[in-house]
């Protein structure tokens, strides 16, 4: 159903995937590059509890390396621990910096993403560095991250959480992630939703700082 959605007044991203660029099969790369072969154990009810509780910041970060190194069986230090964790995140290319900021002109945006304190040290480095902010908040009107509110996508409490501390409207919402869960969890809420399926085409939504006309929302892009 292609249609324009005049009445949109706040625009909640993803980070990873829209924002930033990613790929999660550099961490198999880098996990292959020292030593390790039994890529099954990635998939195990431990390690995606481990996972899971890292993300939501139920554990700290030492204490996730130790939990993940035994769980795997991986025998490397902490900064090298690090190094392959964070191999997965590639870039935040300029123009969605600037994307962000033309869009503050028009609606209110926030940030809101599934991530974690190793992670999150990276992202902030890279945006002190390259582009002059010292925290996300700096660039958003707000940014929500799963291991500071302790509730991770798709769980609908994360999604209210946001919409009631602002007092937004779903229906003057529009949501931009990269994972189906999570836009369907927001359809169910009320919140218009745009799948992006790589970052690439996120800053092809707007054109002068508004969403383009004749755009097309709410469906799972395969």
């Amino acid at each position: 159903m292609k249609k324009n959605f005049p009445n949109i007044k706040n625009i909640i991203f993803d980070l990873g995937g829209v924002i930033i660029d990613i790929d999660q099969n550099q961490i198999t790369n880098h996990l292959k590059d020292n030593g390790f072969t039994n890529f099954e154990l990635l998939n195990s009810p431990d390690v995606q509890s481990t996972l899971k509780q890292f993300e939501c910041g139920i554990i700290s970060a030492e204490t996730f390396r130790k939990k993940l190194c035994y769980q795997l069986n991986l025998k490397v230090s902490a900064s090298k621990f690090d190094e392959i964790w964070n191999s997965m995140i590639l870039d935040i290319p300029q123009r969605r910096i600037d994307l962000v900021k033309r869009l503050k002109s028009h609606y209110h945006v926030y940030l809101m993403s599934n991530s974690n304190e190793i992670h999150y040290d990276l992202f902030i480095r890279d945006l002190q560095l390259r582009f002059g902010y010292h925290q996300f908040d700096n660039l958003f009107d707000k940014s929500f991250f799963s291991f500071d509110v302790h509730l991770s996508k798709p769980n609908p409490d994360f999604f209210t959480l946001i919409l009631d501390r602002y007092k937004m409207k779903p229906e003057e919402t529009l949501f931009i992630d990269d994972t189906p869960e999570n836009i369907l969890v927001a359809q169910k809420l009320g919140i218009r939703t745009y799948h992006n399926i790589t970052g690439a085409r996120v800053v092809n939504l707007f054109e002068n700082g508004k969403l383009k006309e004749n755009l097309n929302f709410d469906v799972i892009h395969e």
